[in-house]
C-alpha cells in the first residue's frame, strides 16, 4: 500500500471511531498522531495530507493543531452529502448546521450520550404551554446541577421562550439555614419594619427573576414554611413580602431546584407534588469512558486557556485523574486538574519551559491512587485502555470559563488558598514550598481574571456590576498607600482583584462564615509584604468599622506576595539589520500579526560606521528596556561583539541571537508577551531555532530525547510496546534524565538503528534480537527479569552519565509485583502494601546474609499478600508440617521481619502462616536451614 493510502485508510479507522458527539467537540486526527502511529516522518505526512485534501478525500479543522477527517466517513455519520471540495472549517458544526444558531444544549458533554434522555427533560420543562414547567434536578455534589440549569435557561433563549434579557436569578438555600426569616426575605422581600433591622423595603429574588428563571440551589434547605411559600406562589404566580399579609404581588417565573438530597425524605409531599419534571444527572462514574476523557479535556483545555501555555499530559495522569474522582465528581476533578496544572506551571517557570509538562511524578498522592483504583476494575481497564493516550492541550479554542462557573466570583481568594493548602500538607510539602506553590497560583488567577475584566473597554464597569462602589474605592485607596510605601507603582490587575476579595470577606463577616481552615505558617512573618497586610488590616477596620481576624493579615500577605511578583512590562527587543528597510520591513510585519508590543528597529545601510550603528542601539536599549532586560536579534554575527558593550554601557542585560528572520522575530515577540518569559528563557528556547518547520519543538524533542534504547519482540509491534512500557519503567525509576525508547519488529531492527544512529545515541537494543551493528549492546529479554539485565541497564546509564537513582531494591521487582497484586488483591491497597512488602524482603536478606534471586524475591511477596489478605478476614492457613525442621535461626529471622506488618498496618501474621514463609525458604535454600 502506498504511503498516501496507508494515511487515508488511517484517517477513515480513526474517523469512524469518534463518537458524534465528540467529533462535534472538536476531536480530529492530527498530522503529528498520525507520523507516530504510522511511524513516518512529519513533513512527508503533511505532505500527503496536503493531496488528499486537493483530492477533495478528507475535511480539515482550522485550528492548534489542525485536525483531519475522512470526508467519507462524515457523510455516513451525519447522513448529510458535502458538495463543498476541498473543506477547510472551523468545526464540524459549520457543515452540520449552515446558518442556524446551535442548539445551547450541544456543548453539553454527553447530550447524545447518558445525558440525552436528561437533556429531553429539559427541553420540555422549558417549552411546556402556557409558561413552561416547574423543574427539580437531582445530582450529587459537583455533577453540574447548577451548568445543566442555565443551560435550560439559555435553550429558554434560543427557542424565544425568554426575552434575551431575560433574568437568570441563583439563590443557594444553604447560605441563610440557620435564619428561616432573613432567607424567606431574600426570596420574597420584606416590607420596612418586618423585623428588627429593616429599615427599608427590599425587592426579594422572585421580584428580580420576574419573566425569566429563579434557581434555587440546595432546595431541601428550605424550612416547611418556605415551602409551603413557594408551592402557593407555583400555583397562584403570587406572593407577597415579608410583613405583608395579603398576596397581593403578582410574578412569572419559572423555578428550578436543585438538590443532592433524596427529594422524599428531604421535601415536603405537598411540594414535591407541584414539581411534574425531576432530573436525575447520573455522576461521573455513570458517565461513559469517552465522555469522561471529553470532561477531562474541556477541562484542561480551560486551564490551558487560563495560563496560556501548552499542556503535555502523560497517559498515566489521564488515569489517574479520571480513577481518582469519587464524591466530587466533575467539581472534584476541576479542582484536583487546577492543583496539577499549577504546579506544573510552577515547574515550568523554574525550568524555562513554554509547555506545561503533566508527568505522573508531580501529581499528589490522592490522585495517585486513581490509577490503582482503576486497575482494581478489569473492564473499566480495558475500555480505558483503548481510547486514552497522552493529551496535547492548546490555549486556543476554549473559552477559558465554565458555565458551572457563571454565578461564582471571578477571583475568590479563599477557595484558591483553602482548596489547595490542606493537600498540599497531606504531601508532606514544606511551609517554604507551599508558600511558593500558593503565590504562583494565585498570580496565575489574577492574571485571568485581569485579562476578562479590566483589560477589555469598560472594565471598570464591569468590576462595579459585581461589587459595591464603596470597595472598589477602597481598594483604590490601599493602592494609594502601597505605592507610597514601596516607591513603585501597583496596577490595577490588583485593585480589581483586592476589590474581589473585600467584596467575599465582607460577605463572610456579615454572614459570620468567617472560619479559617488549615492554613501554612509564611516563611517570614516579618516580611514586607506582612507588614503591609497590617496596616491593610487597620485601614479595613477604621473605613467599614468591623473586627478583622489575624488570619486575615496571612490572605492579604499572599495576594501582595503574588503580585509582587508580577513585572512591569515585557522583555524589550530590537531588530537589527544591514539595508535600508530590512529591520524595519520585519518589525512591521510582527506587529501586524500580533499587534503593536515592545520591539524597535534599527536598519544599518551599508554607508553608516559601526560606532555610529553602536550608539544608535545603545539609545534604543535604554529607550526600550522595561528593567527586564532586551533581546537583540541580528542579521550577522560580527554583531553579536557589541553585547557587552552595551551591558557595560547601560546596565542593561542583553542577549544576542544572531540569523535574524521574521519566523524568529514572531516567536521571540510571542514569548515576550503573551508567555511573558524573561530574556534568558526567550534567549535559551530561541538560540538554536531555525523556523517553523525545523523549529524549537522539534529541536527541543531531539535534544530531549538524543539518547535512545530499542525494544524488539518476535510476536511483532504490540510485544514489543508492552516490552517498551515496561523498559521505561525500569529507566524510569532508575533516573530522572529523559530517554526516549522506541518499539520495532524484528525484520525492521537494523533499518531503526541505522535510521536513529544519524541523529542520536543508541544506548541498548533489549529484547530477543541482536542489532547486526556491533556497537550497540544488547540485553536479552530473559536476562532482563534477572538481577543482571536491570544492573546491564544501571551500568549503561551510568557509563553515558546519567544521574542514577540509588536503589535499595530492585525495580523489576517491584513492577512485577504491583502487576500481580493488582489483579487479586481485594481487602488491601496493592500500591501502599507494595513497599512493606519489599521492606520485608530486605530485612528478611539482612537478618540471613543472604541475596534472594529475583523469581524468590517475587515469590515471597506474592505469598505474603495473599497471608495479609487472610489475616484481614481471620482465614489463616493451618500449618500441618513439622515445625522442629525448621532452623532456629530462620524462624527468628521470619518472626523479626514480620514486625513491619505489624508496626505499618496492624496486622499480626499468625504463626502457621509464619511456618509456610520458613518453609518456602527452606525449600529453596536448604543451606539456610
Amino acid at each position: 500500500m502506498k504511503r498516501i493510502d496507508q494515511i487515508l485508510a488511517y484517517i477513515a479507522d480513526c474517523t469512524k471511531n469518534l463518537s458524534e458527539e465528540a467529533l462535534l467537540a472538536g476531536d480530529g486526527i492530527t498530522a503529528e498522531e498520525i507520523a507516530a502511529h504510522q511511524e513516518m516522518l512529519r513533513n512527508n505526512v503533511s505532505k500527503e495530507l496536503n493531496s488528499l485534501l486537493r483530492a477533495d478525500l478528507i475535511i480539515k479543522i482550522k485550528g492548534r493543531p489542525v485536525k483531519f477527517l475522512h470526508k467519507q466517513v462524515i457523510e455516513e455519520t451525519f447522513r448529510v452529502q458535502l458538495k463543498e471540495k476541498q473543506i477547510e472549517v472551523n468545526s464540524i458544526k459549520e457543515l452540520m448546521l449552515p446558518g442556524e444558531q446551535v442548539d445551547p444544549f450541544h456543548t453539553l458533554i454527553g447530550f447524545m450520550g447518558s445525558m440525552r434522555n436528561q437533556v429531553e427533560q429539559g427541553k420540555a420543562a422549558i417549552l411546556y404551554p402556557p409558561k413552561g414547567l416547574h423543574t427539580l434536578i437531582v445530582g450529587q455534589t459537583g455533577v453540574g446541577k447548577t451548568m445543566f440549569a442555565r443551560l435550560m435557561y439559555n435553550y429558554g433563549k434560543h427557542m424565544k421562550r425568554f426575552p434575551e434579557q431575560a433574568p437568570f436569578i441563583v439563590f443557594n438555600c444553604a447560605d441563610y439555614y440557620n435564619n428561616p426569616q432573613l432567607l424567606l426575605s431574600h426570596i420574597f422581600g420584606h416590607v420596612k419594619g418586618a423585623f428588627t433591622g429593616a429599615d427599608q423595603e427590599k425587592a426579594g429574588l422572585v421580584e428580580k427573576a420576574d419573566g425569566g428563571i429563579l434557581f434555587l440551589d440546595e432546595i431541601h434547605r428550605l424550612p416547611p414554611e418556605g415551602q409551603e411559600m413557594i408551592f402557593y406562589f407555583m400555583d397562584t404566580h403570587s406572593y407577597n413580602k415579608l410583613g405583608e399579609s395579603e398576596r397581593k404581588r403578582n410574578a412569572n417565573v419559572l423555578l428550578i431546584g436543585a438538590t443532592t438530597e433524596d427529594p422524599g425524605s428531604s421535601l415536603l409531599k405537598t411540594f414535591i407534588r407541584r414539581i411534574p419534571i425531576t432530573i436525575n444527572i447520573p455522576n461521573f462514574q455513570e458517565r461513559t469512558m469517552e465522555e469522561r476523557l471529553m470532561i477531562l479535556k474541556h477541562l484542561f483545555a480551560n486551564e490551558a486557556h487560563r495560563v496560556n501555555k501548552s499542556l503535555r499530559v502523560e497517559a498515566e495522569v489521564v488515569k489517574a485523574l479520571i480513577g481518582s474522582v469519587t464524591y466530587g465528581n466533575i467539581g472534584q476533578l476541576k479542582s484536583s486538574i487546577q492543583l496539577v496544572c499549577a504546579k506544573g506551571f510552577l515547574n515550568s517557570i523554574h525550568e524555562n519551559q513554554e509547555e506545561i509538562e503533566l508527568d505522573f511524578k508531580i501529581l499528589p498522592g490522592n490522585i495517585r491512587e486513581g490509577l490503582f483504583n482503576i486497575g482494581r476494575n478489569r473492564k473499566e481497564m480495558d475500555e480505558m485502555s483503548g481510547i486514552i493516550s497522552h493529551l496535547y492541550v492548546t490555549p486556543e479554542g476554549s473559552k477559558g470559563d465554565d458555565e458551572e462557573d457563571a454565578s461564582e466570583p471571578p477571583f475568590n481568594l479563599y477557595k484558591l488558598i483553602e482548596d489547595k493548602i490542606e493537600l498540599l500538607k497531606e504531601e508532606g510539602f514544606d511551609d517554604g514550598y507551599i508558600n511558593k506553590f500558593i503565590t504562583t497560583d494565585v498570580n496565575i488567577h489574577i492574571k485571568g481574571f485581569y485579562n476578562r475584566f479590566y483589560n477589555i473597554k469598560g472594565g471598570r464597569d464591569r468590576i462595579l456590576k459585581i461589587v459595591d462602589k464603596e470597595i472598589l474605592d477602597f481598594s483604590e485607596e490601599v493602592q494609594a498607600m502601597l505605592e507610597k510605601e514601596l516607591k513603585r507603582n501597583y496596577s490595577k490587575r490588583f485593585v480589581y482583584a483586592f476589590s474581589l476579595h473585600m467584596s467575599s470577606f465582607l460577605k463572610r463577616i456579615k454572614e459570620k462564615k468567617y472560619v479559617v481552615k488549615q492554613m501554612y505558617k509564611p516563611v517570614d512573618d516579618k516580611d514586607e509584604e506582612h507588614r503591609l497586610a497590617q496596616i491593610i488590616k487597620d485601614m479595613i477596620e477604621s473605613y467599614f468599622g468591623i473586627s478583622v481576624p489575624d488570619a486575615e493579615i496571612t490572605y492579604v500577605a499572599i495576594l501582595l506576595r503574588s503580585v509582587e511578583e508580577e513585572h512591569q512590562g515585557n522583555v524589550g527587543i530590537i531588530v537589527a539589520a544591514h539595508g535600508n528597510s530590512t529591520a524595519t520591513s520585519i518589525v512591521d510585519v510582527v506587529n501586524n500579526l500580533l499587534g503593536s508590543s515592545n520591539i524597535s528597529a534599527v536598519d544599518m545601510p551599508l554607508d553608516v560606521s559601526p560606532r555610529e550603528v553602536l550608539e544608535i542601539i545603545v539609545e534604543k536599549v535604554k529607550s526600550i528596556d522595561n528593567g527586564r532586560g532586551v533581546l537583540l536579534l541580528v542579521d550577522m554575527g560580527s554583531l553579536l561583539n557589541l553585547e557587552a558593550t552595551i551591558m557595560e554601557r547601560v546596565g542593561v542585560k542583553v542577549r544576542t541571537i544572531d540569523m535574524v528572520s521574521t519566523p524568529l522575530t514572531l516567536e521571540a515577540v510571542r514569548k515576550a508577551s503573551i508567555f511573558d518569559m524573561d530574556v534568558e528563557g526567550i534567549y535559551q528556547s530561541l538560540k538554536d531555532f531555525r523556523g517553523y518547520n525545523n523549529g524549537t519543538a522539534i529541536v527541543k524533542a531531539e535534544a530531549d530525547s538524543n539518547r535512545v534504547i530499542v525494544t524488539v519482540c518476535s510476536s511483532g509491534k504490540g510485544a514489543a510496546v508492552k516490552l517498551k512500557e515496561f523498559v521505561e519503567k525500569i529507566v524510569y525509576d532508575l533516573t530522572e534524565e529523559r530517554v526516549l525508547v522506541v518499539p520495532v519488529k524484528v525484520r525492521e531492527l537494523d533499518k531503526v538503528v541505522k535510521d536513529l544512529r544519524t541523529k542520536h545515541t543508541i544506548l541498548a537494543v533489549v529484547g530477543v534480537k541482536r542489532s547486526s551493528d556491533p556497537h550497540v549492546p544488547f540485553i536479552p529479554l530473559e536476562q532482563l527479569i534477572e538481577a543482571s539485565g536491570e544492573q546491564a541497564l544501571r551500568e549503561l546509564l551510568l557509563n553515558n552519565h546519567f544521574p542514577i537513582v540509588p536503589a535499595e531494591e530492585s525495580v523489576v521487582v517491584r513492577d512485577i509485583c504491583e502487576n500481580t497484586l493488582k489483579e487479586f488483591m481485594t481487602y488491601l491497597n496493592p500500591h501502599k502494601i507494595l513497599g512493606m512488602l519489599m521492606k520485608f524482603i530486605q530485612k528478611l536478606e539482612e537478618e540471613l546474609e543472604f541475596n534472594f534471586n529475583y523469581a524468590l524475591q517475587v515469590q515471597i511477596a506474592v505469598h505474603m499478600a495473599h497471608a495479609l489478605e487472610r489475616m484481614v478476614i481471620h482465614d489463616g492457613l493451618v500449618y500441618r508440617g513439622d515445625v522442629k525442621l525448621f532452623d532456629q535461626r530462620l524462624l527468628v529471622a521470619v518472626n523479626y521481619s514480620c514486625e513491619i506488618f505489624v508496626s505499618g498496618i496492624n496486622l499480626v501474621l499468625t504463626e502457621d502462616e509464619k511456618y509456610y514463609i520458613c518453609e518456602m525458604l527452606s525449600e529453596e535454600y536448604i543451606g539456610i536451614a
